[in-house]
């Protein structure tokens, strides 16, 4: 009986701890499910990469709630510089989301009027796109307006140029890259000075064999009346560590993610890619991107306000987000931003708010991974690729780097077992190269003496044989046509008696 009480006794502590303590965080808790791609483009379901954590609404600051915020920058002690374009101001916030002081608001030189972007150097000097002013505001890391920059005069700019900053970058030389809205040449460069300096990166027109036609068979009046086809404009720009432009582009199919170097040529895309998901009412919109101090990319897409993590290669890694009201989904995201600890800052436009996310325990495995396998350590990475696919064995990725990891460590009979898994038709043909010149290796000899026995055999035993078969064979059919007489006895019968 005393058993019987200490075992229920037991069982109604377990279920009171049940109730009362707060649960942990759990993937399923999630409004969206997270998938990856494999080799063939197909999704398929993977841990989530990113939760929710928390929002910034600004009804808990002084300062009051935000009112259609466009545009983030983290800074690099991490605090928080949102363009809250609706109040026409940008807050500058701690990395608890504490309020340390507010730009653009006053009256004066520096005040906005609806600004969609801002860039902050690493002294604290803050650039805001005064977008409906047309100029570039400067002010000193205190927030005190320093200067400004007007709309920039050039022969090659002409009358009519249209200028509307939105968004924008600083390099280490002071030069600033400007997003223009409905500039379609490419980002504008703007010396310390003020003075233009030329198109950065444009977009490129692709052929097009049905323009090609028409313009073959218009008249000369009706090829004035064809609309002229311009390339797609810039949605917006970021810079890495190293110097390279990462832009993004509304309106393409391919693409839309690039990484350019300093003379504006796309290094992240060797060929045609498709970022995103596309279906057949719809392409991706791509509105910001974000690059971390490992070369890892995180685009937002409008379209479905979902968010695609890519590696520096341009594997993607994780997607979460999509549209809806629940925290963690977006009406209308408008910006994205990461900080130095890995929390991603999600500017909903829609519902004047930012949202943060944090990275899983999967994810941290992921990353850690994935930097060493893009810096080529593929050894070092092979274990940890090993816990990704204790989580989720339907990350190719793991599979393929693995797969990497054994090529370079000369065992590639395993190899070609991770490459098929991953479905890398090329490197598992690679592999198995490898894996038949050192297999003819390690049994040369036997090969070699196979090889010469059998020459012999064929040669001169092979041969040999046939004649003797072939004697034999012709002995036997002369017998047959012609059979010996049967031999006669040497007594003969004669009236009963032998003779």
């Amino acid at each position: 009986m005393k058993r019987w009480l200490r075992y229920g006794s037991l069982l109604i502590a377990v279920l009171f701890a049940s109730v009362t303590v707060e649960p942990a965080f759990s993937y399923a808790d999630a409004p969206y499910h997270g998938y990856t791609e494999n080799t063939h483009g197909d999704r398929v379901h993977s841990i989530n990469g990113y939760f929710y954590e928390r929002s910034i609404e600004g009804v808990e600051l002084e300062s009051g709630p935000l009112n259609a915020p466009e545009d983030i920058f983290v800074g690099s002690d991490d605090s928080l510089y949102i363009v809250d374009s609706g109040n026409s101001r940008i807050l500058h916030l701690t990395e608890d989301g504490k309020l340390i002081k507010v730009m653009g608001a006053e009256e004066g030189k520096g005040k906005l009027n609806e600004p969609k972007g801002v860039f902050v150097t690493g002294d604290g000097t803050v650039y805001a796109a005064d977008t409906k002013n047309q100029r570039i505001v400067i002010y000193s890391a205190d927030g005190t307006y320093q200067k400004e920059f007007a709309k920039p005069e050039s022969p090659l700019l002409g009358a009519s140029f249209s200028y509307s900053p939105s968004k924008l970058l600083v390099d280490k030389r002071g030069y600033m890259f400007v997003v223009s809205d409905g500039n379609t040449q490419g980002l504008i460069q703007i010396d310390p000075n003020g003075q233009f300096r030329g198109f950065y990166g444009a977009n490129h027109i692709g052929f097009s064999w049905s323009r090609l036609f028409v313009r073959m068979l218009a008249t000369d009046e009706q090829k004035a009346k064809l609309a002229t086809t311009k390339p797609l404009e810039f949605s917006n720009a970021v810079q890495d560590k190293e110097g390279f432009i990462y832009t993004t582009t509304l309106g393409t199919e391919t693409n839309q993610v690039k990484r350019l170097s300093p003379v504006g040529v796309d290094t992240l895309n060797p060929g045609v890619k498709v970022y995103g998901d596309q279906s057949f009412d719809s392409i991706p919109a791509f509105i910001d991107i974000t690059v971390d101090e490992n070369g890892v990319m995180t685009a937002l897409d409008l379209m479905n306000s979902k968010v695609y993590q890519y590696d520096k290669l341009g594997t993607l890694l994780f997607v979460f987000g999509g549209l809806g009201e629940q925290n963690g989904l977006f009406v209308t995201p408008s910006s994205i931003a990461q900080s130095s600890k890995g929390t991603i800052y999600v500017v909903d436009k829609g519902r004047n708010r930012v949202d943060l996310f944090r990275t899983t325990p999967f994810a941290d495995t992921v990353h850690e991974a994935s930097k060493l396998y893009v810096d080529g350590r593929y050894e070092e990475a092979e274990g940890l690729w090993q816990q990704v696919l204790q989580q989720n064995g339907n990350f190719d990725l793991a599979y393929f780097a693995i797969g990497k990891s054994l090529y370079k460590a000369q065992r590639y009979q395993e190899a070609m077992s991770y490459f098929k898994l991953a479905g890398a038709r090329g490197e598992y043909s690679d592999a198995f190269y490898e894996y038949r010149k050192e297999w003819i290796r390690e049994y040369f000899a036997w090969i070699s003496g196979g090889i010469i026995v059998l020459f012999l055999f064929l040669r001169y035993l092979l041969p040999r044989m046939m004649r003797k078969m072939l004697r034999g064979f012709r002995a036997y059919s002369n017998k047959e046509k012609h059979p010996l007489p049967q031999p006669h006895s040497d007594r003969t019968m004669k009236g009963g008696q032998a003779k």
